[in-house]
């Protein structure tokens, strides 16, 4: 193989880029040579992560273009929304590729974004450049490019889920409900009410009730896929685990489709995907069953009483739905096959 590709992680003291770094070091074709923290810069990266002790031992850079250039040929950004959308000009200036994960460049619209991020939206000219890197729906449009845009932790899973059912017509896409449950991860490392111990163990609830910003994510994809607008109802909930996620996705079935009909549809959509596992009739997938892995596992059930069907998704959010598909798209950029580095067995039990 060709020399190792030089990557460098802002955001590395979040629970993305920490999952960049484990990862990563199982790569073939990269080396990652800068971690970047702006709030720790100078400290070494293991002394907030002991894991990392004698496995990585740098010293948190401070964001700099031009000394990341110094050190990398490719950039993951990992921070929370609102900071990658002032970066990425100067990075892409200094000649560097960048996977963008934060969610900046996600939204086509910058009203939008403004409205459902509450945050300064990029400059038009960079969300237009920036390829939604849903790996296997838009895994050709990101050979080459120089700039990213990861898919939200929940729009993978929920994406994953409706695509090819949308695509042909095998539901009413006006009906989609989508109930999604994710872990405490999800949620980052900072410390909040929300996610404090006391609160969230032993409790289930639900948050940001139509008003989550993965909501015109989802929206703008599945309108892209149907060629029409298409709106959801998206609920989200927080469960009292470290990680996973579940989208239980609800629909009206048209044409009366059946079970196995689309059990065929999604086993042919992904063949050759290795990543997204297609559950014989009568299974359905667990979160534990894709714990610590790049898997997005499927089930179906139609229920021929009420003409609907429910779809089961299931991801791990920080790697799938982060870290993992972050590296999937950084494969598919350069032209690698896009499994390299990820090709682990789940976590289980």
């Amino acid at each position: 193989m060709s020399k190792a590709v030089k990557a460098a992680i802002i955001g590395s003291t979040g629970y993305g880029g920490v999952e960049l770094i484990r990862l990563l070091a199982h790569h073939p074709q990269v080396e990652v040579t800068s971690v970047i923290s702006s709030s720790s810069a100078g400290a070494p990266i293991a002394e907030g992560f002991p894991h990392l002790t004698e496995i990585c031992t740098d010293i948190l850079d401070d964001v700099d273009p031009a000394l990341i250039r110094s050190k990398a040929e490719v950039v993951f950004i990992a921070t929370p929304p609102g900071i990658a959308a002032r970066l990425i000009p100067s990075l892409l200036a200094e000649g560097l590729k960048v996977i963008d994960i934060s969610g900046d460049h996600r939204l086509k619209s910058r009203s939008e974004y403004e409205t459902w991020y509450k945050k300064e939206p990029a400059e038009q000219q960079y969300l237009d450049q920036a390829v939604y890197g849903l790996c296997e729906v838009y895994g050709e449009a990101v050979h080459g490019v120089d700039l990213i845009s990861n898919p939200g932790c929940f729009p993978t899973s929920a994406l994953l889920g409706l695509i090819p059912a949308v695509q042909e017509g095998y539901i009413d896409h006006s009906t989609i409900i989508i109930d999604a449950k994710s872990g405490v991860s999800g949620a980052g490392r900072g410390t909040s009410v929300g996610n404090h111990y006391p609160e969230i163990n032993e409790n289930f609830r639900a948050y940001k009730i139509n008003k989550h910003q993965h909501i015109p994510e989802i929206e703008q994809v599945l309108s892209d896929i149907a060629g029409e607008k298409v709106l959801t109802t998206f609920t989200t909930h927080l469960v009292p685990m470290t990680r996973g996620i579940m989208s239980t996705i609800y629909a009206t079935v048209k044409d009366g489709h059946t079970v196995e009909d689309f059990i065929s549809l999604y086993s042919n959509y992904y063949e050759g995907r290795k990543f997204v596992r297609i559950r014989k009739n009568g299974t359905w997938p667990a979160t534990k069953e894709v714990s610590g892995s790049n898997y997005c596992d499927i089930g179906f059930s139609v229920d021929e009483r009420t003409g609907r069907i429910t779809i089961v998704s299931v991801i791990d959010n920080l790697v799938k739905g982060a870290a993992g598909q972050a590296i999937q798209n950084l494969n598919l950029m350069m032209g690698w096959d896009e499994t390299l580095g990820l090709n682990f067995v789940p976590m289980y039990p």
